[in-house]
């Protein structure tokens, strides 16, 4: 089992309406501004929670999709092109005083699903606003990588390989708007802004979707049971050197630790200490299948001990914990036994012991933007 972080997609907005701001010069113009918002406001109702639209309306309107993350995904994939479509048009004119009273008039404002500041109260999320059109971008593809993740957690118990793939595909949205579109921002961001604006958390979201796309991997390999102990183990620890990537890409942002989310923090620390674990677990095992019961013993009492000291505080991370302490102590008590009334091998501690060593078997799935070119003109 994996450890679960839903709360990604889990952002707000305040509605926007192009064609109530921005004048169009002509009719071709306006329609695609109202069309804009017509997408948009599909989705504002959808992530707000604020649609009348019933399952079955929705069903028939998405083409029979049955799953709300996919369904958010067609959404996501109607509005994008249109939105980078304008975009394009509005930077050929970003310097116009027009143009910039526009964009300041449209109000965006989104909430954020992981920045430390973003508490609920009587009064709802807190939103920020940033008077710059590629902010809104930049929220668009994080929701929309936010909810391919989701997607891929929903194949968990159905289809691994469809999982694993899903979980590429949003590393490489989350690469594409880290590497992309967070720096052609070019203007100054207000020093108040959400995580999700941030090239450090969107970094670190690749690869964690990478590291969660590997867990499934493996736990694939586990399942099928045709993969050595010390593969596995190698698995289970590039896990770990992708979520310590994770940690340093967000510490590479000025600041970035300390705006995001603790809970969001702990989720990555908790990850990384239940994969270890896991990695020194299948470690052991074919240590003592090499005949070297006194290391395995060592090392899976150094995991034990290390493990429990790491154990998280939310309620569905510690069950999982506590199932794989379980399994390990298990496993622990097995392996001495066999010691003291067979092997009698010293155990070794500390510097004696092996290190895990880690293999990545995955890649992202780079995300190509579609492009619609549709020409417009605005009354300036």
């Amino acid at each position: 089992m994996m450890l679960q972080y839903r709360d990604l997609a889990k952002l707000k907005t305040k509605k926007i309406v192009f064609e109530d701001v921005i004048a169009a010069r002509d009719s071709a113009t306006l329609e695609h501004l109202k069309e804009l918002s017509s997408k948009r406001r599909v989705i504002e109702e959808s992530i707000n929670q604020t649609s009348y639209i019933t399952e079955a309306i929705a069903r028939e309107i998405s083409g029979g999709l049955t799953s709300r993350c996919e369904q958010e995904r067609l959404r996501l994939e109607h509005y994008l092109p249109l939105l980078e479509n304008f975009i394009s048009h509005a930077d050929l004119i970003s310097s116009n005083s027009q143009m910039v009273q526009w964009t300041s008039q449209l109000k965006i404002r989104w909430s954020s699903a992981t920045s430390s500041s973003s508490f609920f109260d009587l009064r709802g999320p807190k939103f920020f606003q940033i008077d710059n059109l590629r902010f809104e971008l930049v929220m668009i593809h994080f929701l929309y990588g936010a909810t391919l993740r989701e997607r891929a957690s929903e194949f968990l118990s159905t289809d691994l390989k469809q999982s694993a793939f899903i979980f590429r595909e949003a590393a490489g949205v989350f690469h594409y708007l880290a590497h992309e579109v967070i720096p052609s921002l070019q203007s100054p961001i207000s020093a108040e802004r959400p995580s999700e604006a941030s090239s450090a958390l969107s970094a670190a979201m690749s690869f964690i979707c990478l590291a969660e796309a590997q867990a499934v991997y493996t736990r694939r390999a586990e399942e099928k049971g045709n993969t050595g102990f010390g593969v596995l183990a190698k698995l289970h620890y590039g896990v770990v050197e992708l979520l310590s990537e994770a940690t340093s890409a967000i510490h590479s942002g000025t600041g970035e630790g300390k705006t995001i989310s603790s809970r969001f923090l702990e989720f990555i620390s908790s990850c990384k200490a239940l994969h270890e674990l896991r990695s020194k677990k299948h470690l052991a095992e074919g240590l003592r299948n090499d005949g070297q019961v006194g290391v395995s013993v060592g090392v899976l009492c150094d995991a034990l001990i290390s493990s429990k000291k790491k154990t998280p505080g939310e309620d569905s991370w510690k069950a999982v914990f506590k199932n794989e302490i379980e399994i390990v102590a298990n496993t622990l008590r097995k392996f001495e036994n066999e010691n003291e009334f067979v092997w009698h091998e010293k155990i070794p501690h500390g510097d004696e012991l092996p290190s895990p060593q880690g293999i990545k078997i995955v890649e992202i799935v780079p995300f190509k933007p579609k492009k619609w070119e549709r020409e417009l003109a605005f009354k300036l």
